[in-house]
Protein backbone atom coordinates (compact mmCIF):
# COMPACT_ATOMS: atom_id res chain seq x y z
CA UNK A 1 0.00 0.00 0.00
CA UNK A 2 2.71 2.51 0.96
CA UNK A 3 4.47 1.98 -2.39
CA UNK A 4 1.43 3.47 -4.10
CA UNK A 5 0.49 6.02 -1.46
CA UNK A 6 3.84 7.76 -0.99
CA UNK A 7 4.24 8.93 -4.63
CA UNK A 8 0.57 9.91 -4.71
CA UNK A 9 0.85 11.85 -1.44
CA UNK A 10 4.03 13.58 -2.58
CA UNK A 11 2.37 14.72 -5.81
CA UNK A 12 -0.96 15.69 -4.23
CA UNK A 13 0.48 17.62 -1.29
CA UNK A 14 3.02 19.40 -3.49
CA UNK A 15 0.30 20.46 -5.94
CA UNK A 16 -1.93 21.64 -3.08
CA UNK A 17 0.88 23.53 -1.38
CA UNK A 18 1.91 25.23 -4.64
CA UNK A 19 -1.69 26.30 -5.16
CA UNK A 20 -1.94 27.57 -1.58
CA UNK A 21 1.35 29.44 -1.95
CA UNK A 22 0.00 31.15 -5.07
CA UNK A 23 -3.38 32.24 -3.69
CA UNK A 24 -2.76 32.98 0.00
CA UNK A 25 -2.01 36.67 0.71
CA UNK A 26 1.54 37.43 1.83
CA UNK A 27 1.56 37.87 5.61
CA UNK A 28 3.37 40.64 7.45
CA UNK A 29 6.01 38.25 8.80
CA UNK A 30 6.64 36.89 5.32
CA UNK A 31 6.97 40.38 3.87
CA UNK A 32 9.42 41.20 6.64
CA UNK A 33 11.65 38.24 5.74
CA UNK A 34 11.33 38.89 2.00
CA UNK A 35 12.70 42.37 2.64
CA UNK A 36 15.72 40.67 4.23
CA UNK A 37 16.15 38.76 0.97
CA UNK A 38 16.08 42.00 -0.99
CA UNK A 39 18.96 43.34 1.09
CA UNK A 40 21.36 40.44 1.86
CA UNK A 41 23.46 41.04 4.96
CA UNK A 42 25.47 39.15 7.56
CA UNK A 43 22.64 39.53 10.02
CA UNK A 44 19.26 41.07 10.82
CA UNK A 45 17.62 42.35 13.97
CA UNK A 46 15.49 39.42 15.16
CA UNK A 47 17.18 36.25 13.99
CA UNK A 48 20.30 34.96 12.29
CA UNK A 49 20.39 35.55 8.53
CA UNK A 50 19.91 32.23 6.71
CA UNK A 51 16.29 32.82 5.63
CA UNK A 52 17.37 36.11 4.06
CA UNK A 53 20.20 34.38 2.22
CA UNK A 54 17.84 31.71 0.89
CA UNK A 55 15.39 34.34 -0.30
CA UNK A 56 18.00 36.63 -1.88
CA UNK A 57 18.28 34.86 -5.27
CA UNK A 58 14.50 34.41 -5.46
CA UNK A 59 13.79 38.02 -4.48
CA UNK A 60 16.25 39.20 -7.13
CA UNK A 61 14.22 37.40 -9.80
CA UNK A 62 10.60 37.86 -8.80
CA UNK A 63 8.02 39.31 -6.42
CA UNK A 64 5.63 36.37 -6.97
CA UNK A 65 4.48 34.92 -3.67
CA UNK A 66 4.51 31.29 -4.85
CA UNK A 67 8.14 31.53 -5.99
CA UNK A 68 9.32 33.29 -2.84
CA UNK A 69 7.58 30.61 -0.78
CA UNK A 70 9.32 27.72 -2.54
CA UNK A 71 11.73 27.00 0.36
CA UNK A 72 8.73 26.51 2.68
CA UNK A 73 6.71 24.62 0.06
CA UNK A 74 9.53 22.16 -0.57
CA UNK A 75 10.66 21.73 3.05
CA UNK A 76 8.19 18.91 3.97
CA UNK A 77 9.00 17.07 0.73
CA UNK A 78 12.73 17.25 1.47
CA UNK A 79 12.17 16.16 5.07
CA UNK A 80 10.06 13.16 4.03
CA UNK A 81 12.59 12.04 1.42
CA UNK A 82 15.50 12.43 3.85
CA UNK A 83 13.71 10.32 6.46
CA UNK A 84 12.93 7.62 3.91
CA UNK A 85 16.49 7.53 2.53
CA UNK A 86 18.06 7.38 6.00
CA UNK A 87 15.81 4.55 7.17
CA UNK A 88 16.52 2.51 4.05
CA UNK A 89 20.23 3.11 3.56
CA UNK A 90 21.57 3.76 7.04
CA UNK A 91 19.23 1.96 9.41
CA UNK A 92 18.27 -1.05 7.32
CA UNK A 93 14.51 -0.72 7.50
CA UNK A 94 12.26 -2.29 4.87
CA UNK A 95 10.65 -0.20 2.19
CA UNK A 96 7.19 -0.15 3.73
CA UNK A 97 8.42 1.12 7.09
CA UNK A 98 10.52 3.80 5.39
CA UNK A 99 7.59 4.86 3.20
CA UNK A 100 5.22 5.03 6.18
CA UNK A 101 7.68 7.15 8.17
CA UNK A 102 8.07 9.49 5.19
CA UNK A 103 4.27 9.75 4.94
CA UNK A 104 4.04 10.57 8.66
CA UNK A 105 6.48 13.44 8.18
CA UNK A 106 4.85 14.63 4.96
CA UNK A 107 1.26 14.55 6.25
CA UNK A 108 1.90 15.86 9.76
CA UNK A 109 -0.71 18.57 10.44
CA UNK A 110 1.53 21.63 10.13
CA UNK A 111 3.44 20.21 7.16
CA UNK A 112 0.19 19.75 5.25
CA UNK A 113 -0.71 23.47 5.22
CA UNK A 114 2.26 25.65 6.19
CA UNK A 115 3.59 27.38 3.08
CA UNK A 116 4.63 30.59 4.83
CA UNK A 117 8.25 31.53 4.33
CA UNK A 118 9.71 32.10 7.79
CA UNK A 119 12.83 31.12 9.71
CA UNK A 120 11.19 27.81 10.63
CA UNK A 121 11.51 26.25 7.15
CA UNK A 122 15.34 26.25 6.97
CA UNK A 123 15.53 25.42 10.68
CA UNK A 124 13.44 22.28 10.16
CA UNK A 125 15.38 21.08 7.10
CA UNK A 126 18.88 21.63 8.47
CA UNK A 127 17.98 20.35 11.95
CA UNK A 128 16.69 17.11 10.46
CA UNK A 129 19.69 16.76 8.15
CA UNK A 130 22.03 17.31 11.10
CA UNK A 131 20.14 14.79 13.26
CA UNK A 132 20.19 12.07 10.61
CA UNK A 133 23.93 12.49 10.08
CA UNK A 134 24.52 12.53 13.86
CA UNK A 135 22.48 9.34 14.33
CA UNK A 136 24.46 7.68 11.56
CA UNK A 137 27.70 8.84 13.21
CA UNK A 138 26.51 7.39 16.53
CA UNK A 139 25.78 4.12 14.79
CA UNK A 140 28.95 3.91 12.68
CA UNK A 141 31.38 5.71 15.01
CA UNK A 142 32.83 7.92 12.26
CA UNK A 143 34.37 11.18 13.42
CA UNK A 144 33.91 12.98 10.12
CA UNK A 145 30.17 12.37 10.33
CA UNK A 146 30.03 14.05 13.76
CA UNK A 147 31.88 16.98 12.19
CA UNK A 148 29.37 17.08 9.30
CA UNK A 149 26.48 16.94 11.76
CA UNK A 150 28.00 19.96 13.50
CA UNK A 151 28.25 21.90 10.23
CA UNK A 152 24.60 21.18 9.46
CA UNK A 153 23.72 22.18 13.02
CA UNK A 154 25.57 25.44 12.37
CA UNK A 155 23.32 26.11 9.37
CA UNK A 156 20.28 25.35 11.52
CA UNK A 157 21.66 27.80 14.10
CA UNK A 158 21.95 30.48 11.40
CA UNK A 159 18.24 29.87 10.78
CA UNK A 160 17.06 30.23 14.36
CA UNK A 161 18.54 29.99 17.85
CA UNK A 162 16.18 27.13 18.71
CA UNK A 163 18.78 24.89 17.07
CA UNK A 164 20.67 25.18 20.36
CA UNK A 165 18.20 22.67 21.84
CA UNK A 166 19.31 20.09 19.29
CA UNK A 167 22.91 20.86 20.19
CA UNK A 168 22.08 20.22 23.86
CA UNK A 169 20.57 16.87 22.87
CA UNK A 170 23.87 15.99 21.15
CA UNK A 171 25.80 17.01 24.25
CA UNK A 172 23.52 14.90 26.45
CA UNK A 173 24.05 11.93 24.12
CA UNK A 174 27.83 12.35 24.24
CA UNK A 175 27.84 12.50 28.05
CA UNK A 176 25.44 9.59 28.51
CA UNK A 177 27.30 7.50 25.94
CA UNK A 178 30.71 8.45 27.39
CA UNK A 179 31.88 9.75 24.04
CA UNK A 180 32.90 13.36 24.74
CA UNK A 181 34.93 13.47 21.51
CA UNK A 182 31.65 13.37 19.58
CA UNK A 183 30.46 16.58 21.26
CA UNK A 184 33.81 18.22 20.53
CA UNK A 185 33.62 17.32 16.84
CA UNK A 186 30.05 18.61 16.58
CA UNK A 187 31.14 21.82 18.28
CA UNK A 188 34.05 22.27 15.87
CA UNK A 189 31.75 21.70 12.89
CA UNK A 190 29.29 24.33 14.10
CA UNK A 191 31.91 26.80 15.35
CA UNK A 192 32.43 28.85 12.13
CA UNK A 193 28.71 29.57 11.91
CA UNK A 194 28.50 30.53 15.56
CA UNK A 195 31.54 32.82 15.24
CA UNK A 196 30.01 34.56 12.24
CA UNK A 197 26.85 35.31 14.20
CA UNK A 198 28.88 36.34 17.25
CA UNK A 199 30.94 38.78 15.17
CA UNK A 200 27.85 40.33 13.60
CA UNK A 201 26.18 40.79 16.98
CA UNK A 202 29.36 42.36 18.37
CA UNK A 203 29.18 44.92 15.58
CA UNK A 204 25.38 45.42 15.74
CA UNK A 205 24.34 46.26 19.31
CA UNK A 206 24.02 42.52 20.15
CA UNK A 207 20.50 42.88 18.76
CA UNK A 208 19.89 39.14 18.15
CA UNK A 209 20.91 38.39 21.72
CA UNK A 210 19.01 41.35 23.16
CA UNK A 211 15.82 40.36 21.35
CA UNK A 212 15.89 36.61 21.97
CA UNK A 213 17.28 36.62 25.51
CA UNK A 214 15.94 39.84 27.03
CA UNK A 215 13.53 42.12 25.17
CA UNK A 216 10.98 39.61 23.89
CA UNK A 217 10.48 38.11 27.36
CA UNK A 218 9.40 41.39 28.95
CA UNK A 219 5.89 41.50 27.54
CA UNK A 220 2.36 40.18 27.62
CA UNK A 221 3.39 36.66 26.60
CA UNK A 222 5.53 36.27 29.73
CA UNK A 223 4.57 35.63 33.36
CA UNK A 224 3.05 32.79 35.33
CA UNK A 225 -0.08 31.32 33.79
CA UNK A 226 -2.10 28.13 34.02
CA UNK A 227 -3.35 28.59 30.48
CA UNK A 228 -0.01 28.39 28.71
CA UNK A 229 0.86 24.81 29.79
CA UNK A 230 -2.61 23.74 28.64
CA UNK A 231 -2.05 25.54 25.34
CA UNK A 232 1.28 23.75 24.96
CA UNK A 233 -0.43 20.39 25.55
CA UNK A 234 -3.06 21.23 22.94
CA UNK A 235 -0.34 22.22 20.46
CA UNK A 236 1.45 18.90 20.99
CA UNK A 237 -1.80 16.99 20.61
CA UNK A 238 -2.61 18.78 17.38
CA UNK A 239 0.84 18.27 15.87
CA UNK A 240 1.63 14.72 16.96
CA UNK A 241 -1.11 13.05 19.03
CA UNK A 242 -1.02 9.64 17.26
CA UNK A 243 2.77 9.38 17.38
CA UNK A 244 2.88 10.46 21.02
CA UNK A 245 0.12 7.96 21.91
CA UNK A 246 1.96 5.06 20.32
CA UNK A 247 5.26 6.21 21.85
CA UNK A 248 3.62 6.14 25.29
CA UNK A 249 2.05 2.73 24.70
CA UNK A 250 5.35 1.39 23.41
CA UNK A 251 7.54 3.01 26.06
CA UNK A 252 8.97 -0.40 26.96
CA UNK A 253 10.30 -0.78 23.42
CA UNK A 254 11.59 2.80 23.52
CA UNK A 255 13.53 1.93 26.68
CA UNK A 256 15.10 -0.93 24.76
CA UNK A 257 15.84 1.42 21.86
CA UNK A 258 17.64 3.70 24.33
CA UNK A 259 20.39 1.09 24.54
CA UNK A 260 21.17 1.48 20.82
CA UNK A 261 23.37 4.53 20.16
CA UNK A 262 21.59 5.88 17.06
CA UNK A 263 18.12 5.48 18.53
CA UNK A 264 19.24 7.09 21.79
CA UNK A 265 20.27 10.13 19.75
CA UNK A 266 16.87 10.26 18.06
CA UNK A 267 15.02 9.91 21.36
CA UNK A 268 17.01 12.74 22.94
CA UNK A 269 16.39 14.93 19.88
CA UNK A 270 12.69 15.15 20.67
CA UNK A 271 12.47 14.30 24.37
CA UNK A 272 14.89 17.00 25.51
CA UNK A 273 13.37 19.91 23.50
CA UNK A 274 9.79 18.93 24.37
CA UNK A 275 10.73 18.65 28.05
CA UNK A 276 12.44 22.06 27.89
CA UNK A 277 9.33 23.61 26.36
CA UNK A 278 7.16 21.95 29.02
CA UNK A 279 9.33 23.43 31.76
CA UNK A 280 9.14 26.87 30.13
CA UNK A 281 5.40 26.77 29.39
CA UNK A 282 4.17 27.97 32.83
CA UNK A 283 5.95 31.30 32.29
CA UNK A 284 6.01 31.61 28.50
CA UNK A 285 3.62 30.86 25.67
CA UNK A 286 5.19 28.19 23.47
CA UNK A 287 4.64 28.97 19.81
CA UNK A 288 3.26 26.17 17.67
CA UNK A 289 6.08 26.76 15.19
CA UNK A 290 8.72 26.23 17.90
CA UNK A 291 7.91 22.52 17.90
CA UNK A 292 8.13 21.77 14.19
CA UNK A 293 11.86 21.15 13.91
CA UNK A 294 11.86 18.42 16.58
CA UNK A 295 8.89 16.26 15.60
CA UNK A 296 10.48 14.33 12.68
CA UNK A 297 12.75 12.77 15.33
CA UNK A 298 9.62 11.41 17.03
CA UNK A 299 8.48 9.79 13.77
CA UNK A 300 11.94 8.25 13.37
CA UNK A 301 11.88 6.86 16.90
CA UNK A 302 8.49 5.26 16.27
CA UNK A 303 9.69 3.84 12.95
CA UNK A 304 12.81 2.28 14.44
CA UNK A 305 11.50 1.05 17.79
CA UNK A 306 7.81 0.18 17.41
CA UNK A 307 5.63 -2.07 15.33
CA UNK A 308 4.74 -0.93 11.83
CA UNK A 309 1.06 -0.59 12.80
CA UNK A 310 1.94 2.44 14.94
CA UNK A 311 3.13 4.26 11.83
CA UNK A 312 0.24 2.99 9.74
CA UNK A 313 -2.43 4.29 12.14
CA UNK A 314 -0.57 7.57 12.60
CA UNK A 315 -0.45 8.09 8.84
CA UNK A 316 -4.17 7.40 8.56
CA UNK A 317 -4.95 9.95 11.28
CA UNK A 318 -2.64 12.55 9.74
CA UNK A 319 -4.07 11.93 6.28
CA UNK A 320 -7.65 12.40 7.47
CA UNK A 321 -6.74 15.60 9.31
CA UNK A 322 -4.86 16.88 6.24
CA UNK A 323 -7.95 16.40 4.07
CA UNK A 324 -10.17 18.17 6.63
CA UNK A 325 -7.72 21.05 6.93
CA UNK A 326 -7.48 21.41 3.17
CA UNK A 327 -11.28 21.55 2.86
CA UNK A 328 -11.50 24.28 5.50
CA UNK A 329 -8.67 26.31 3.96
CA UNK A 330 -10.14 26.06 0.46
CA UNK A 331 -13.50 27.21 1.82
CA UNK A 332 -11.97 30.17 3.65
CA UNK A 333 -9.93 31.31 0.64
CA UNK A 334 -12.89 30.90 -1.70
CA UNK A 335 -14.94 33.37 0.35
CA UNK A 336 -14.46 37.08 -0.48
CA UNK A 337 -12.61 39.16 2.10
CA UNK A 338 -15.75 41.22 2.76
CA UNK A 339 -17.51 38.10 4.03
CA UNK A 340 -15.51 38.55 7.24
CA UNK A 341 -16.53 42.16 7.89
CA UNK A 342 -18.33 41.30 11.12
CA UNK A 343 -15.25 39.61 12.61
CA UNK A 344 -12.94 41.45 14.96
CA UNK A 345 -9.89 40.53 12.87
CA UNK A 346 -11.35 41.85 9.60
CA UNK A 347 -9.01 44.86 9.43
CA UNK A 348 -5.99 42.59 9.60
CA UNK A 349 -7.41 40.41 6.83
CA UNK A 350 -8.44 43.34 4.68
CA UNK A 351 -5.22 45.31 4.86
CA UNK A 352 -2.95 42.86 2.97
CA UNK A 353 -5.60 42.24 0.34
CA UNK A 354 -6.30 45.93 -0.26
CA UNK A 355 -2.79 47.36 -0.46
CA UNK A 356 -3.17 48.23 -4.19
CA UNK A 357 -6.48 50.01 -3.42
CA UNK A 358 -4.83 51.83 -0.53
CA UNK A 359 -2.16 53.19 -2.87
CA UNK A 360 -4.84 54.77 -5.06
CA UNK A 361 -6.84 56.16 -2.12
CA UNK A 362 -3.91 57.94 -0.46
CA UNK A 363 -2.41 59.20 -3.74
CA UNK A 364 -3.64 62.82 -3.28
CA UNK A 365 -1.83 63.06 0.08
CA UNK A 366 1.39 61.32 -1.03
CA UNK A 367 3.40 63.87 -3.06
CA UNK A 368 6.58 65.08 -1.38
CA UNK A 369 6.16 62.94 1.73
CA UNK A 370 8.22 60.06 3.13
CA UNK A 371 6.07 57.07 4.02
CA UNK A 372 5.78 55.61 7.52
CA UNK A 373 3.39 53.46 9.56
CA UNK A 374 2.81 52.82 13.23
CA UNK A 375 3.76 49.10 13.08
CA UNK A 376 6.30 46.81 11.53
CA UNK A 377 3.51 44.64 10.06
CA UNK A 378 2.06 47.46 8.00
CA UNK A 379 5.50 48.80 7.08
CA UNK A 380 6.72 45.40 5.85
CA UNK A 381 3.61 44.76 3.76
CA UNK A 382 3.65 48.21 2.17
CA UNK A 383 7.36 48.08 1.43
CA UNK A 384 7.03 44.60 -0.07
CA UNK A 385 4.17 45.63 -2.37
CA UNK A 386 5.24 49.19 -3.19
CA UNK A 387 9.02 48.65 -3.33
CA UNK A 388 9.89 51.86 -1.53
CA UNK A 389 11.13 52.52 2.01
CA UNK A 390 8.45 52.62 4.70
CA UNK A 391 9.62 53.58 8.18
CA UNK A 392 8.08 52.63 11.53
CA UNK A 393 7.13 55.81 13.40
CA UNK A 394 7.03 55.61 17.19
CA UNK A 395 8.26 53.14 19.76
CA UNK A 396 6.88 49.93 18.20
CA UNK A 397 7.21 46.57 19.90
CA UNK A 398 10.09 44.31 20.89
CA UNK A 399 9.53 42.24 17.73
CA UNK A 400 10.71 42.96 14.20
CA UNK A 401 12.79 46.07 14.82
CA UNK A 402 14.81 45.79 11.60
CA UNK A 403 13.65 49.35 10.89
CA UNK A 404 16.04 50.53 13.62
CA UNK A 405 18.82 49.38 11.29
CA UNK A 406 17.25 50.47 8.01
CA UNK A 407 15.90 53.95 8.86
CA UNK A 408 18.13 56.87 9.87
CA UNK A 409 15.81 59.48 11.35
CA UNK A 410 18.49 62.17 11.07
CA UNK A 411 18.08 62.05 7.29
CA UNK A 412 14.36 62.86 7.66
CA UNK A 413 14.87 66.07 9.65
CA UNK A 414 12.65 68.79 8.23
CA UNK A 415 10.86 66.42 5.85
CA UNK A 416 7.13 65.90 5.54
CA UNK A 417 5.82 62.43 6.45
CA UNK A 418 2.64 60.50 5.70
CA UNK A 419 2.08 58.03 8.55
CA UNK A 420 -0.50 55.31 7.82
CA UNK A 421 -2.52 53.62 10.54
CA UNK A 422 -5.31 51.06 10.85
CA UNK A 423 -6.73 52.85 13.92
CA UNK A 424 -7.66 56.46 14.45
CA UNK A 425 -4.63 58.48 15.66
CA UNK A 426 -4.39 60.73 18.68
CA UNK A 427 -3.05 64.18 17.81
CA UNK A 428 -0.93 64.29 20.98
CA UNK A 429 1.12 61.33 19.74
CA UNK A 430 2.29 63.27 16.68
CA UNK A 431 1.99 67.02 17.34
CA UNK A 432 5.25 67.30 19.37
CA UNK A 433 7.31 66.05 16.42
CA UNK A 434 6.00 68.22 13.56
CA UNK A 435 5.44 71.85 12.78
CA UNK A 436 1.90 71.00 11.71
CA UNK A 437 -0.20 67.84 11.42
CA UNK A 438 -3.34 66.87 9.52
CA UNK A 439 -5.39 63.74 10.10
CA UNK A 440 -6.92 61.82 7.18
CA UNK A 441 -9.53 59.09 7.04
CA UNK A 442 -9.90 56.76 4.07
CA UNK A 443 -12.86 54.48 3.39
CA UNK A 444 -11.53 51.14 2.25
CA UNK A 445 -13.44 47.85 1.99
CA UNK A 446 -16.14 48.80 4.47
CA UNK A 447 -13.64 49.95 7.10
CA UNK A 448 -11.78 53.19 7.73
CA UNK A 449 -8.04 53.52 7.45
CA UNK A 450 -6.25 56.55 8.77
CA UNK A 451 -3.15 58.63 8.19
CA UNK A 452 -1.31 61.57 9.68
CA UNK A 453 0.35 64.14 7.44
CA UNK A 454 3.21 65.58 9.44
CA UNK A 455 4.86 68.74 8.09
CA UNK A 456 8.40 69.68 9.10
CA UNK A 457 9.64 66.66 11.07
CA UNK A 458 11.45 67.79 14.23
CA UNK A 459 14.25 65.25 14.59
CA UNK A 460 15.58 66.63 17.88
CA UNK A 461 12.17 66.41 19.53
CA UNK A 462 11.74 62.87 18.18
CA UNK A 463 15.18 61.93 19.46
CA UNK A 464 14.32 63.12 22.97
CA UNK A 465 10.73 61.90 23.03
CA UNK A 466 10.88 58.57 21.16
CA UNK A 467 14.42 57.46 20.39
CA UNK A 468 15.53 57.95 23.99
CA UNK A 469 12.65 55.72 25.11
CA UNK A 470 13.65 53.10 22.51
CA UNK A 471 17.23 53.23 23.75
CA UNK A 472 16.14 52.61 27.34
CA UNK A 473 13.72 49.84 26.39
CA UNK A 474 15.52 47.91 23.66
CA UNK A 475 19.20 48.89 23.73
CA UNK A 476 20.12 48.62 27.41
CA UNK A 477 23.02 46.32 26.56
CA UNK A 478 24.37 44.51 29.65
CA UNK A 479 27.81 45.67 30.72
CA UNK A 480 29.10 42.08 30.41
CA UNK A 481 28.73 42.26 26.62
CA UNK A 482 31.61 44.08 24.92
CA UNK A 483 30.29 46.30 22.13
CA UNK A 484 32.22 46.79 18.91
CA UNK A 485 29.81 49.19 17.22
CA UNK A 486 26.12 49.92 17.73
CA UNK A 487 24.19 51.48 14.87
CA UNK A 488 21.49 52.90 17.16
CA UNK A 489 23.70 54.50 19.79
CA UNK A 490 26.25 55.83 17.32
CA UNK A 491 23.56 57.47 15.20
CA UNK A 492 21.49 59.08 17.91
CA UNK A 493 23.48 59.05 21.17
CA UNK A 494 27.19 59.22 20.28
CA UNK A 495 29.56 59.05 23.19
Amino acid sequence: MSRRWLPLALAATLAYRLWLAAVAPVTADEAYFILWGRAPALGYYDHPPLVGWLLAPLAALTDSAWALRLPAVLAPVLAALMVRAALRRWFGRDRETADLAALAVLLAPASAWSVLITTDAPLAVFSLASLLVFARAAQAGRGRLFLAAGALLGLAFLSKYLAVLLGLAYLAWALLSRRPAAALLVFLGALPFGLLNLYWNYEACWCNVMFNAINRHDGEDSGWSLATPALYAVSLAYLAAPLLWFAWRGRGRLREAWRRPAERALLLAWLLPLAAFAALSPVRRIGLHWLLAFLPALALSVALALQRDALRWSVRAFGLLAVLQAAVIIGVLAAPIDAWQSSRFYSRLAFPGRVPELAAVIAPDRPGKALATDSYASAALLEYHWREPVAVFGRGTSHARQDDIDTDWRALAGRDLLILRRDAPLARDYAPYFREIRVHRYALGGRDFHAVSGFGFDYEAYRKGVLADIRARFYAIPAALPVGTCYFLERYFPG
